[in-house]
């Protein structure tokens, strides 16, 4: 088996555990004589797919009961049409603004009703997280929105901000499920499956159950209800059934691991060893500010394009893929998702000592 080191931002690298177990199962789960793309998503097999996967992320994130897991599609992006569109009561929101789809998500909240940006890091090409602690939030906003983990730029919010009674909204898609978190902190939590939990196609929602309203415009779609999809057992249409399946793959596979616990201790390792080597470096820099990087999703440039370009191709040709910084951005990007391996991170710094001396 030819595996290279995938630090893609997503779709990202999954457990090899799940994939082998998953491949094990293609052409026929548990004896049904076919595979769960193939299965009818109203069989009593895929019910008990979708209850075990929900109850196992209940385990993980220690669920409290008032609260719902959804799994919806759409990608995380149309979830921000889905935020404002359900919870905007007041026709308010205060969105604090820390990189790209922070930025996206406000705009499409002015839509549908009235948007503050509280803080911002835009002054300083989003690498920082801003001071949340005194925001001035608006009386009448019906909620504060944040992106947590920033996958362009490499930065977290290490502390998530006072919202001063305000339900917190929180796109949490590149940090999902990275280290243990307090549900209860959250009104709403939204993730693309794609970045640590398993294939495109899935968004995994958490959210407080009496934020499920029934009184809300009549233009919102059917299918963009989170009660329409809360009171199906995120079943009101086909879901992304083969998604959902490896998601649950993945559940397990945390909870086999040790939990969220035991995954922030070996991220917390792995990201440690790549700024430590970032830092001392003469040739390779991240420039994020030091009390917000990301355990995730770890940027750095040379200061040269051109090398950047040449570092990326010869990293590639070592078996060290996707290592290209977003679009946006450029430089180097490595994402070190949960099913990343501390190896591979010492790959990738073998490879980049090996390239700084080459190039000195």
């Amino acid at each position: 088996m030819n595996r290279v080191y995938n630090f893609s931002a997503g779709p990202a690298c999954l457990p090899l555990e799940v994939l082998m177990e998953a491949s094990s199962e293609m052409c026929d789960y548990r004896g049904s004589g076919m595979s769960v793309m193939e299965m009818s998503h109203r069989s009593s097999l895929f019910q008990d797919i979708i209850d075990e996967a929900e109850a196992d992320l209940g385990k993980l994130l220690s669920i409290p009961e008032n609260y719902k897991v959804l799994f919806l599609q759409g990608g995380a992006s149309q979830q921000f049409a889905a935020v404002p569109m359900n919870l905007m009561k007041n026709k308010v929101a205060d969105y604090i603004v820390t990189g790209q789809w922070a930025k996206k998500a406000a705009k499409e909240a002015e839509k549908y009703g009235r948007v503050n940006v509280v803080a911002s890091s835009a002054d300083k090409t989003f690498s920082y997280i801003p001071d949340c602690s005194d925001l001035d939030i608006d009386k009448d906003s019906d909620y504060v929105y944040i992106c947590e983990n920033n996958t362009i730029y490499g930065t977290k919010f290490k502390k998530l901000p006072n919202t001063k009674g305000k339900d917190l909204v929180a796109d949490v898609s590149s940090c999902f499920l990275s280290e243990p978190v307090n549900v209860s902190d959250y009104g709403l939590m939204f993730a693309g499956a794609q970045k640590n939990v398993g294939p495109a196609g899935v968004v995994i929602a958490v959210i407080r159950e009496d934020l499920i309203r029934d009184d809300i415009p009549d233009y919102v779609p059917t299918m963009l209800k989170y009660k329409t999809q809360a009171d199906a057992g995120s079943m009101y249409n086909t879901p992304p059934c083969y998604g959902i399946y490896i998601c649950g793959k993945v559940f397990k596979h945390l909870l086999k691991e040790g939990g969220l616990s035991a995954m922030k201790e070996k991220n917390e390792r792995k990201a440690k060893l790549l700024y430590d080597y970032l830092d001392e470096s003469d040739m390779f820099s991240n420039p994020v500010a030091k009390d917000s990087r990301s355990m995730m999703n770890v940027t750095f440039v040379t200061g040269n394009e051109d090398l950047d370009k040449e570092f990326v191709k010869a990293a590639a040709g070592r078996g060290l893929v996707n290592l290209k910084g977003h679009r946006t951005v450029g430089g180097m990007r490595a994402s070190i998702y949960n099913a990343m391996p501390y190896e591979g991170v010492e790959a990738l710094i073998s490879f980049m000592k090996e390239f700084e001396k080459e190039h000195r």
